[in-house]
């Protein structure tokens, strides 16, 4: 199984550092989210420090770009970091897209199943010339002249792995995906009953098996050298479940654990901007249902007992 883990310092500038302290300890891949930073540069700077590490985005928004884009950027990526560049997508949810990107938002799933082909579709014009002619319901490209045609990829193109919750968005991930990274917010009964069945839907809808895919799950590790800091990293975990539950594209995971009556309390509070009282909500059961606690001695151990039977 790969060990990756997140790429994050005080500082936007310290990527490469902790990218390069990741590869020394021995990790397989570093992934770098989208939040207060674009999440291409800190591949870019952290490839320059790095020779084996695996670097990703995990996720960069999708519906916040275009499908030409992404296939420009990650094509270049996988050139700068010498084939050790995943591209990882996510949608985002509708609030973002139309509020904070201004972009249009419709068929999650739908409009990420297309976004995939179309880069597919780019690249393959590139890799062999071929007329690029991709027309679909959420995005067009029919026009590649010479000048902007990179051409084919000495390294060869990078997996797309995309992010789900959803059974449909984690079907869409089976069936034009590489990869799929399962948002932290879950447990193992939710990946057994919903995930992996999804998973398998989109493999059967485009003639893929188990094996032509890696499942990354994303797993909250509460982690101290002593009981007070275990308490404490634990605290924080309640902070970013109560965040992740009070948003309604999340409550999928509430609802299957038996857990979805706590949702509109979460989400009326988060609105009010009422961040303590929502942690409040988050039992220690829910919290040992969802992450793991303990020592840097403990933990490997109960990750690998966790998600043996459904990562990569």
């Amino acid at each position: 199984m790969k060990v990756e883990a997140a790429i994050m310092g005080e500082d936007f500038r310290d990527a490469p550092n902790v990218a390069e302290q990741l590869e020394r300890q021995g990790l397989d891949c570093g992934i770098i989210f989208e939040g207060p930073h674009d999440p291409f540069f800190p591949v870019l700077l952290s490839s320059q420090k790095t020779t084996q590490l695996e670097l990703a985005t995990g996720v960069a928004i999708a519906f916040a770009r275009n499908p030409m884009i992404c296939a420009g950027i990650a094509h270049d990526l996988q050139a700068y970091t010498n084939g050790r560049f995943i591209l990882g997508l996510g949608s985002q949810i509708k609030p973002h897209i139309e509020k904070r990107f201004s972009m249009p938002w419709s068929k999650p799933a739908a409009r990420m199943r297309e976004f995939v082909l179309a880069i597919r579709a780019i690249w393959n014009t590139w890799e062999t010339n071929e007329r690029l002619e991709f027309r679909g319901e959420f995005y067009t490209h029919t026009l590649m002249t010479p000048v902007f045609n990179p051409g084919p990829h000495p390294n060869g193109l990078p997996p797309i792995f995309t992010a789900g919750v959803g059974p449909k968005m984690i079907e869409v991930a089976g069936e034009v995906s590489d990869g799929i990274y399962i948002h932290p917010l879950n447990t193992p009964a939710f990946l057994e009953d919903i995930v992996m069945p999804a998973l398998e839907r989109g493999f059967v809808s485009s003639n893929r098996k188990r094996e032509d895919f890696q499942v990354s799950v994303q797993t909250l590790v509460m982690m101290g050298s002593n009981d007070e800091e275990i308490t404490a990293a634990r605290n924080k975990a309640k902070g970013q479940l109560s965040f992740y539950g009070s948003t309604p594209e999340y409550n999928v995971v509430l609802e299957h654990n038996g857990w979805g009556h706590i949702h509109p309390e979460l989400n009326r509070l988060s609105k009010q901007g009422k961040w303590f009282e929502m942690m409040g909500l988050i039992t220690d059961d829910m919290l040992d249902a969802i992450g793991i606690s303990g020592t840097p001695d403990e933990v490997g151990a109960m990750l690998r007992k966790r998600n043996a039977p459904f990562a990569d």
